[in-house]
């Protein structure tokens, strides 16, 4: 049997990317899949990608995370299509520049907005059934940038710092209840959005997938076993 054969997940930012990859992977997996991100026509595509692989239990639900009505739709749909969310992958991010010194204070908040307050609001989506049930797991995926500062990334930065410290926290918060938190940073990752990242020629950026079966790994755990922490780096 497949890993994941009858959990039901949740992932944000699923339109392509990091968040395309660990919903393949969680479908490969045997999961019922809920793809989430503001452009349909990326996402119908991972729909696609997963539906040739075999797996016809999919729905993509455009959502903007940075919006609570918005996940509040998002977790009904998915719960009256499948029931329980076994799984939330809050992957969802925006990389913007914005340094402080920019002044450009529609960037910063549309980081703080999505990154931050995007991962709180699905937490918030399903913790109280996952409590309920004393079962459930809640991925962040963060970034090494939660480690790292530059002088380009100051507030991106400070808000994969925000996301590590819910990790942190939520995990003690959850302690004995059943529910467990894995934070997961990645590295440079060979995606859309990194593609003109500048970066050493000889040295070869993650792929997507690597960060999916970082995912896989951590939520296929005896129950007794909580993975709080990976962090994916290039060699």
């Amino acid at each position: 049997m497949k890993q994941l054969t009858g959990k039901t997940a949740i992932v944000t930012g699923a339109s392509s990317g990091i968040g395309a990859a660990i919903a393949v992977e969680f479908a490969s997996e045997g999961a019922n899949v809920v793809l989430a991100a503001r452009r349909t026509e990326k996402l119908a595509e991972t729909e696609q990608q997963i539906k040739d692989q075999g797996n016809d239990n999919v729905l993509s639900v455009q959502t903007d995370i940075s919006k609570q009505e918005d996940v509040e739709d998002l977790i009904k749909q998915a719960e009256n299509k499948f029931g329980q969310i076994d799984l939330l992958v809050n992957n969802a991010g925006q990389v913007l520049t914005g340094p402080v010194r920019s002044g450009k204070v529609d960037e910063w908040e549309k980081m703080i907005d999505t990154n931050i307050k995007g991962t709180l609001y699905a937490i918030d989506g399903v913790l109280p059934s996952m409590v309920e049930r004393s079962s459930g797991h809640i991925i962040n995926i963060a970034s090494v940038s939660g480690f790292e500062v530059t002088k380009k990334t100051t507030v991106y930065s400070a808000t994969k710092y925000a996301v590590r410290a819910i990790s942190a926290g939520l995990e003690k918060e959850l302690a004995k209840t059943g529910v467990r938190v894995t934070n997961i940073s990645p590295g440079m990752v060979g995606t859309e959005r990194n593609g003109n990242a500048p970066w050493p020629g000889e040295r070869k950026k993650l792929e997507t997938k690597d960060i999916a079966r970082a995912v896989v790994y951590a939520v296929t755990q005896p129950d007794y076993v909580n993975v709080n922490e990976i962090t994916v780096r290039p060699v």
